[in-house]
């Protein structure tokens, strides 16, 4: 069996450890010499070209992404090629555009904050009205981490915006701004035969937009567990996915759980399953896209914590804090990215395990703490 990985970055270095125990071939088309999945990498090329992404598709059993930035055109001319795409064009579309996953939101009746296409500052002057005055603008492509995000208290904050739409550039919508007491999320992986399993609610800490902590699981889940298993699980089976989907939710001060974003792949809040549970996203990904039967998601330890590397050190490399940091925590799990330092991004993470949520908390950010600036 062979699977192969379109980009080259962490996602795709976490599935190398999952593939290598499964006997899976793992190829990976990175978009640069020297990535993070460097290890596995077989083809460098473009993820955008057609061509070079049909040649590396013609080695491998089936086709998954490490991002979901893959242009349509592309997606299609795969399936049309006759190769095994998961997930597929129709599913990732999704992903991809924030309008459409609204409108199908709304059609599965997956609960989410009140929304609006923008199309003009008359749009969004409508919307502010209706909603206090303040609302969240957001480009309906190409953003992460923060980025594509604002919020705004008058429709001229986002002229600029609009003009880049009128351009062609990403097209824009706006919601609420919800007054949410805790963001979570929910991983499901579903195999084409329909087979889902989730793993428990976690909760997500954010620090300048970007994922800090990831709390598994989440605190005082197990009011809403069944409520959020029923919208993973009807999100999945409704769109069509293959793979891990990750459900990006808000918790709201008056106890309701609203549909944020979707993750179609691998995802950041589930890293720490790579060592909190009895199967890693990385491990379930790579079985879902092969139609393989899904692996047990029950925890090893009743806690897990997992804190990401943000930038990294600020001279030399993560490897260069080893001897001190696995010195201070041997029970604690080290995951690097080979990537090299810089403000703002994800270079690693480290996860620890054990009873209590919060002792565990406090071993995993003293860990991460060896590997700060």
């Amino acid at each position: 069996m062979s699977v192969g990985v379109v980009g080259g970055g962490q996602l795709a270095r976490m599935m190398i450890p999952a593939a290598v125990e499964l006997g899976i071939e793992l190829r990976v088309l990175a978009e640069a010499e020297g990535m993070s999945a460097s290890l596995a990498a077989t083809a460098v090329g473009d993820y955008r070209d057609a061509e070079a992404v049909l040649a590396f598709a013609k080695g491998v059993d089936v086709v998954t992404f490490d991002h979901e930035h893959v242009p349509q055109e592309v997606l299609r001319a795969l399936v049309d090629a006759g190769h095994r795409v998961h997930p597929g064009p129709d599913a990732l579309r999704f992903a991809q555009d924030k309008r459409h996953m609204r409108e199908r939101m709304a059609e599965l009746g997956a609960p989410q904050p009140d929304w609006a296409p923008v199309d003009s500052r008359a749009d969004l002057e409508g919307f502010l009205a209706d909603h206090g005055g303040v609302g969240v603008v957001k480009t309906a492509t190409g953003g992460y981490d923060g980025k594509g995000v604002r919020v705004v208290r008058a429709a001229d904050e986002a002229d600029d915006w609009l003009e880049g739409a009128a351009a062609g550039g990403p097209r824009l919508l706006v919601e609420e701004l919800v007054p949410f007491s805790r963001e979570l999320a929910q991983l499901v992986a579903r195999r084409p035969s329909g087979e889902t399993v989730v793993w428990p609610l976690v909760q997500t800490v954010q620090r300048d937009s970007i994922c800090a902590e990831v709390l598994a699981p989440a605190r005082h889940a197990a009011r809403i567990q069944p409520v959020v298993d029923d919208i993973a699980r009807g999100i999945a089976q409704g769109l069509g996915v293959t793979g891990v989907l990750a459900v990006e939710l808000f918790e709201t001060s008056d106890g309701r759980v609203l549909v944020n974003e979707l993750a179609m792949r691998p995802h950041n809040s589930g890293h720490w399953t790579i060592d909190g549970s009895i199967t890693s996203q990385f491990e379930q990904h790579l079985r879902a896209v092969l139609d393989l039967p899904l692996g047990s998601t029950a925890l090893l330890a009743p806690a897990s914590v997992m804190i990401n590397v943000i930038g990294g050190p600020a001279s030399g490399s993560m490897t260069d804090r080893y001897r001190a940091a696995l010195h201070a925590h041997p029970d604690v799990k080290v995951h690097s990215y080979a990537k090299s330092a810089r403000p703002g991004r994800k270079v690693g993470h480290v996860t620890a395990i054990g009873d209590d949520l919060d002792e565990v908390a406090y071993r995993a950010r003293a860990a991460a703490a060896h590997f700060d600036a």
